[in-house]
């Protein structure tokens, strides 16, 4: 079986809630389709940094690169982020613990345990970092990959490791960036854990 169609199987288990996870990770996700390091053909992880949870803040931001609508062009975007991450930056991993793809699916980075790379000093040890693939100042995400972030929050905060009184924020609410474009911030802003 190809990785594009092992991929696609995985998701529709997910989906149908058969996918059974391996020992010492998360258990499936009823509320979205988490794609496993795993999956995507990431490498171990040389990051040590845990966070404390449950984690109080979101920040969302945009890779401001291609978009990927289908599993396969995502599965090959995540990795493009991945190498850009470790190979040009020198990051232990890829910066964020999540990356939403306009095919619907939510890619794992960092997990949910382990400090993201992604907003700086002051932000990263106290927030998870959920970038959206693509770049949203002209444009929006599709419904799809919307409702699978705020699908990944609330799974978040059924396993503890989100706060349940916790805030999202813009990139560009805590750093000086454009991220996560016009189009995202103007939605994001709409969230009711939205705060600036």
């Amino acid at each position: 079986m190809s990785a594009p169609c092992a991929l696609l199987a995985w998701a529709l288990l997910a989906l149908l809630g058969l996918g059974l996870g391996r020992p010492g990770e998360d258990p499936p996700n009823p509320f979205c389709p988490i794609v496993p390091r795993r999956e995507w053909m990431a490498p171990a992880s040389k990051c040590a940094k845990k966070l404390k949870l449950p984690v109080r803040y979101v920040v969302v931001s945009h890779t401001a690169g291609s978009p990927c609508n289908c599993p396969a062009s995502c599965l090959e975007q995540v990795q493009n982020v991945h190498n850009y991450h470790t190979g040009v930056l020198n990051w232990c991993d890829v910066g964020y613990n999540f990356l939403i793809g306009e095919d619907g699916l939510v890619y794992e980075g960092r997990g949910w345990d382990t400090k993201g790379d992604h907003t700086g000093p002051t932000w990263n040890p106290i927030s998870i970092g959920i970038s959206f693939m693509g770049n949203y100042m002209e444009w929006s995400p599709p419904a799809r990959a919307l409702r699978a972030a705020q699908s990944l929050l609330a799974w978040g905060v059924a396993q503890g490791k989100l706060s349940p009184t916790y805030e999202v924020k813009g990139h560009r609410d805590v750093q000086r960036t454009l991220s996560p474009g016009n189009q995202l911030y103007e939605i994001i802003q709409t969230w009711p854990r939205y705060h600036e």
